[in-house]
């Protein structure tokens, strides 16, 4: 598939404009086998937010000849693509499924298990809800009094201060739904946040409309309240979605960052965990977890297998015994003869389960998914 083939003209535009993607070869070395010819390979769409979101998203790439099928995880704002190492003959380029999500107008970048979300957006959430509350209680306030039988000249002041009072709490406040409403009819879509932005700019000028022309009815007040209520459903959502993926976060953080590689000639070096390979034999000392699956070749120790078996007693391991990766030894220095690499390890499969069940679709969802692209 050639680099500017249909759907990916946007992908250059933002390579032109300095948002890279990832290469190739990072893509491949981050991918893992799933299959005979088949790679899976899972990258972050952090911009995702709703089911118009993924099915954009899923729809692209699906519509690849390379991709077997693909799966975005909203709560852990990832994709997870099987793609075909070769097609009919040809070998795949793995910058296209980056491309294909950057032509929708999405930024991806390689996803890590230990990547942890900031909380940067949650705090401009709050802050927006806390703009946008005291915008419409403030107006409220004037608003009762207009209810309550103001006179025109009084009105006419009460809706002008309460214009005034709207329009930054609009532009704060309004700006998460008016970026991605843009975002998305810029690339020829649309998603929830279309008609939200339509909405509460309709009514905003509406009422400034009614207000120009000594108008008796101003809907500030019910613009300023429906941004305040959206926002609060948009940070709450936010919120259990970070306290979903923190699960997940936490089985990744009991997988060592790296372990000490014996070689043969009896060195040792230390290395990343993602770069011990099959056969590699490791340095395990007691208190450490084991990096990756693999067989006890000397030493003995006790392990705390509670995250394989669910049981707090200890249980001893020799020369020749089967451990898994997460575990920890209690008691002794192991040496182990790896397996499996870090990615095929068992504590990973544990959390690629987890991300499958925890992403996985009830009935009820995928009818709600379907009406909300119509």
């Amino acid at each position: 598939m050639s680099c500017c083939a249909a759907g990916t003209e946007g992908a250059l535009d933002m390579e032109r404009a300095g948002v890279s993607l990832p290469s190739a070869e990072e893509l491949k070395l981050s991918s893992r086998a799933v299959g005979p010819g088949l790679w899976q390979v899972d990258m972050s769409v952090p911009a995702v937010h709703c089911g118009t979101c993924i099915t954009t998203v899923e729809g692209v790439l699906k519509a690849l000849p390379e991709v077997d099928r693909a799966r975005v995880n909203l709560s852990t704002k990832r994709v997870s693509v099987v793609w075909k190492e070769a097609v009919d003959g040809i070998e795949t380029d793995p910058v296209n499924l980056a491309r294909a999500i950057a032509s929708t107008g999405y930024s991806a970048h390689l996803f890590t298990a230990t990547e942890e979300a900031s909380d940067a957006l949650r705090n401009q959430l709050i802050r927006a809800v806390a703009v946008s509350g005291f915008a419409a209680t403030n107006i409220m306030l004037l608003s009762v009094s207009v209810w309550s039988g103001a006179d025109a000249s009084t009105r006419d002041l009460f809706h002008w201060i309460s214009g005034m009072i709207a329009a930054p709490a609009l532009i704060y406040a309004g700006r998460f739904f008016y970026q991605s409403a843009w975002n998305a009819l810029k690339h020829g879509r649309t998603n929830m946040d279309v008609p939200i932005a339509i909405g509460i700019t309709l009514s905003y000028f509406a009422s400034l409309w009614e207000t120009i022309h000594h108008g008796e009815h101003a809907y500030f007040d019910a613009t300023a309240s429906l941004l305040f209520f959206l926002l609060i459903g948009r940070t709450l959502d936010h919120i259990m979605r970070d306290r979903a993926r923190s699960a997940i976060s936490g089985l990744a953080r009991l997988n060592p960052r790296g372990a000490m590689v014996l070689a043969d000639d009896g060195s040792r070096e230390y290395r990343a965990v993602d770069e011990i390979r099959v056969g590699d034999q490791v340095a395990i000392s007691a208190g450490d977890r084991i990096p990756v699956d693999g067989v006890v070749v000397s030493g003995e120790s006790d392990l705390d297998m509670s995250i394989v078996n669910g049981e707090s007693a200890p249980v001893s391991v020799r020369p020749g015994s089967e451990v898994q990766a997460g575990t920890l030894s209690l008691t002794g220095s192991l040496t182990v003869r790896a397996t499996a690499t870090a990615q095929n390890s068992f504590l990973s499969e544990i959390i690629h389960l987890m991300e499958a069940a925890e992403g996985g679709r009830a009935r009820y969802r995928r009818i709600a998914d379907r009406a909300a692209q119509y």
